[in-house]
């Protein structure tokens, strides 16, 4: 018996003309699009599409935009393929975890969509830094950036984790770092703050009225929380406590996977965004592939990988999935 992890990306997985191929084809993505365009009150479908403006790099346009595109794509996908491939858990990267939830029933998606656009707006706004991936431990890294006034973002396989801080002291970090460990290369992450360290606590000091004014209802399924790495309660109010706190706590994602792993999963699909070369949809790939297929790899039984992110992807899914 097939048993289905549904994820999805966070910032970094946008790109102009997201989502375009599939709105141009499918009525059910128009109408995500026109949905998520009247819940915002501008046209995110613009943004997405053209980027006339240069916004999608902005914190505050990339949240919703990608959360579009993720249910968009979902949506799509169980058209496509009817209801019997549902996920028995589901988890998000940063961003990733509120189309989880709207996976999940637990919040609405014009409810996610108002969220993540003050999520982004405030981040934006308040938020410090830039963040710099690391091959190391987090135990490493921790030590490491406590000297630099630096904090642990995201913790995104045991040897690669993500660091936050201002642009000088992440530049004496990894001047140290490549002093002890001249081998290892160090990646600068294109954002507008230090995510998920102490730099966002501002940030989610405005956002917790906008969280306790939310509606958040019991999930129908297991979503697994990025601030503790396993599976959220069914309290909706304990739920809107770890989403205020995940804004400026390391995001746990191999232990997410670790979690997942324990309910016996034989398929993962990812939804939304895209990595890559190439101005299109067809030249992207999965943002989460290469850290989820490196770290299952070591499962007793690797779950298979699929994808849906574009017309390419969610054709071959469905024709693997449909035998």
């Amino acid at each position: 018996m097939n048993k289905f992890l549904f994820i999805f990306p966070g910032q970094g997985a946008q790109y102009k003309g997201m989502g375009n191929d599939l709105h141009n084809e499918y009525p059910i993505v128009r109408e995500t699009y026109e949905e998520a365009d009247d819940a915002l009150g501008f046209s995110i479908s613009d943004i997405s599409f053209n980027d006339p403006n240069n916004q999608l790099s902005q914190t505050h346009y990339t949240q919703p935009a990608l959360l579009t595109h993720s249910i968009a794509c979902l949506r799509l996908f169980f058209q496509s393929i009817g209801r019997r491939c549902q996920p028995s858990i589901t988890a998000g990267h940063s961003l990733g975890e509120y189309s989880s939830l709207i996976t999940a029933h637990s919040i609405s998606f014009e409810t996610a969509i108002n969220l993540v656009e003050k999520r982004g707006e405030l981040m934006g706004l308040f938020g410090k830094g830039e963040m710099e991936a690391l091959p190391i431990d987090r135990n490493k890294a921790a030590d490491l950036a406590s000297k630099y006034y630096c904090g642990v973002a995201a913790c995104n396989l045991p040897e690669q984790t993500v660091v936050g801080g201002l642009a000088d002291d992440l530049e004496a970090l990894v001047s140290k770092l490549q002093l002890d460990l001249p081998k290892k290369k160090t990646t600068r992450l294109k954002t507008e703050g230090a995510f998920h360290t102490y730099f966002m606590i501002e940030a989610a000091n405005h956002f917790r009225p906008i969280l306790e004014s939310a509606e958040i209802s019991p999930p129908a399924i297991d979503v697994i929380s990025n601030l503790t790495g396993k599976v959220h309660t069914k309290d909706p109010e304990i739920i809107r406590a770890q989403l205020f706190f995940q804004l400026f706590n390391p995001v746990l994602w191999y232990e997410s996977l670790d979690q997942a792993k324990k309910t016996n999963i034989t398929n993962i699909i990812e939804f939304g965004g895209g990595i890559g070369k190439g101005d299109y949809a067809i030249n992207k790939k999965p943002n989460l592939a290469s850290i989820v297929k490196r770290y299952t790899r070591s499962f007793d039984n690797p779950p298979k990988y699929h994808a849906v992110i574009n017309l390419d992807t969610l054709h071959t899914t469905v024709e693997e999935l449909a035998d």
